[in-house]
């Protein structure tokens, strides 16, 4: 499963800024797909996930403000991120869990990750 992210870029504190992340067809049966960030000389950490049912699970500091959506028909991911907050200002990474239809196996599968700068 190949994924690409885009979306990101400059915004000002109290702004917002849609991702989206598309999937390519293949032969895996995606499951959970989500999205974590890096910023600048931390660790990565999870900011949100969804099932394919639809449901949704979010960091304490996302609540309220990140809304994570799905549509399952185009294998496409998307984070509704406002009130930005300098302190969001990090390398956005979409994921998807897929297990093979074949051998049943399951991955992780990453996007490129897309930058997001919240300013100040």
């Amino acid at each position: 499963v190949q994924l690409q992210a885009s979306g990101g870029g400059l915004v000002q504190a109290g702004g917002s800024l849609r991702l989206s992340c598309a999937a390519s067809r293949s032969t895996f049966s995606i499951d959970d797909m989500g999205w974590y960030r890096q910023a600048p000389g931390k660790e990565r950490e999870l900011v949100a996930v969804i099932t394919s049912g639809g449901s949704t699970n979010y960091i304490d500091s996302m609540k309220g403000r990140f809304t994570i959506s799905r549509d399952n028909a185009q294998n496409m991911v998307y984070l509704q991120m406002n009130s930005l907050k300098p302190e969001d200002t990090a390398v956005y990474y979409c994921y998807a869990d897929a297990s093979s239809v074949t051998s049943g196996r399951r991955f992780r599968f990453w996007g490129q990750g897309t930058l997001v700068t919240v300013s100040s």
